[in-house]
């Protein structure tokens, strides 16, 4: 219970009706709204906050922050008006819960692809070594041992602060958590005071909502910019962004790469189907992972256990025990020999990494079937782009649904098919389970079929509706029905 004056310090008010009452909680969703709690009015893409102002204060609600006052206020009710309701919450949930992050050692990921994987390892490195530690990703949360559902890679400021309150309260002396474009557009990471930041790549993604390119650098690069002088950046200088990301930042820069000179090196020397030989940072380590993504991945973890203190014989150490992160390049195979791999890649770079990295691992007598597809309701321009990238690399390619959202999963492979004029290699099966099937049956012994998209999901977003649908549970049972005998 905090009264409103303690939470307005890092908030700057337009103006303020009403007296300085208790706040009991906080919440941005008018139907959860509980009597002495503080409603936010959110300007959404899909709503708007304000409308539900009656509603919640209906509930109970003793404090509305809003960008415009509504026509009618109640005496009962404080309001704190600002230029934007995203920003004071932000404020107002870190000071709510006691600046949880100055009390962690927080470290941020963001990029296009690798930020589970790299989060989840972190996570993984330090719960093994004997530290106790929260994650953040979009798998799952994780608080010590325990998990949580996770409903977003980073969710709103209020459970984001919620939960790194729980992490202190039970003895965590770090978190690891993924930082997505839409967390950082949208203000939910303001206030966390991050120890470091890791940037992977950034490629094709989120245009449906940044719009642009430029808009999405720009919403990754904010991560960046926003550190103070006692925390450290990593970035991948093998991307294009990686050193914008570095442009005005604050922080203490480093770099990692595989191909240059740079503060962090690894050398891929020997690459197999169940892991890799590397030297890292002039040390060798063989790891449980595979593919050249990977190999930044880790190198990226390497550098930010060590910047965190940690002995690199020890690091290296437990780099070479850690396991693979659920549904990324996860392999499942039959019992004659029969290769799956599920993947959660669902952008044209990703796609193109894992492919590249089966071709690496694969003999020339090995044929590859891919199935893909593309969610609805997201980036139409990537859809031609990820099908031509799977013919370009399949024995045969099928096209067939992720997630198809409201949109009619036919018109999304329309628009897949447009990017692979002419080529023959591929068929289009909208229905999933029915092309994972079909995937299994075309698939002699030894050959590899890659599931990219969904990865560790274990849902099919239909409509408006969520119906339980795993990758992996699929070709197992496809499998059981054409592979082992």
């Amino acid at each position: 219970m905090k009264r409103l004056q303690d939470l307005l310090d890092d908030v700057r008010a337009i103006e303020i009706v009403g007296g300085n009452p208790e706040v009991a909680s906080l919440e941005y969703d008018s139907r959860r709204v509980e009597r002495g709690g503080c409603f936010f009015a959110i300007r959404g893409t899909a709503s708007d906050g304000h409308n539900y102002i009656t509603s919640a204060t209906e509930r109970g609600a003793s404090v509305v922050v809003c960008q415009e006052l509504p026509a009618e206020v109640s005496p009962e009710v404080a309001y704190v008006v600002v230029e934007d309701s995203n920003v004071a919450m932000a404020a107002m949930a870190a000071a709510f819960y006691d600046h949880p992050t100055l009390e962690l050692k927080l470290v941020g990921v963001t990029g296009t692809n690798g930020k589970t994987t790299t989060a989840t390892l972190l996570y993984d490195m330090f719960m093994a070594m004997g530290y106790n530690a929260g994650l953040i990703s979009t798998v799952v949360y994780r608080i010590g041992k325990r998990s949580i559902h996770s409903t977003h890679t980073t969710p709103d400021a209020i459970r984001l602060n919620a939960m790194m309150r729980e992490m202190v309260d039970e003895g965590c002396d770090y978190c690891f958590m993924e930082v997505s474009s839409h967390a950082a557009a949208q203000h939910r990471i303001d206030n966390l005071h991050f120890t470091g930041a890791l940037f992977t790549n950034l490629t094709h993604d989120h245009l449906d909502y940044h719009g642009t390119y430029k808009e999405y650098i720009r919403a990754k690069k904010s991560f960046f910019d926003a550190l103070d002088t006692n925390a450290w950046a990593v970035v991948n200088i093998d991307d294009r962004n990686g050193e914008v990301m570095l442009q005005n930042c604050k922080a203490h820069c480093y770099r990692i790469s595989l191909r240059s000179m740079a503060d962090y090196r690894t050398k891929i020397v020997e690459m197999m189907p169940d892991g890799m030989q590397l030297t890292m940072d002039g040390k060798e380590v063989w790891v449980k992972f595979t593919g050249r993504f990977n190999a930044y991945n880790l190198t990226t973890v390497y550098a930010a256990a060590t910047l965190l203190g940690i002995d690199p014989i020890e690091v290296l150490t437990t780099l070479s025990m850690l396991q693979p992160v659920a549904g990324r390049f996860e392999t499942i195979t039959a019992t004659d020999r029969t290769m799956a791999i599920v993947d959660y890649a669902h952008t044209p770079d990703a796609l193109e990494n894992v492919l590249q990295t089966i071709e690496e691992i694969r003999s020339d007598e090995q044929r590859l079937i891919v199935v893909c597809g593309c969610g609805g309701d997201r980036d139409r321009t990537k859809r031609p782009e990820m099908a031509k990238i799977a013919v370009e690399h399949a024995t045969t390619a099928i096209f067939t649904s992720d997630n198809p959202r409201t949109e009619s999963p036919e018109a999304i492979l329309d628009d897949m098919v447009a990017g692979v004029e002419g080529a023959t290699n591929y068929l289009r099966i909208s229905d999933r389970r029915e092309a994972i099937r079909t995937a299994a049956m075309l698939a002699k012994a030894r050959d590899i079929i890659l599931i990219a998209g969904k990865g560790h999901e274990d849902y099919q977003i239909v409509g408006t509706e969520k119906h339980h649908f795993d990758d992996r549970e699929e070709i197992r049972s496809a499998f059981d029905a054409t592979h082992n005998k």
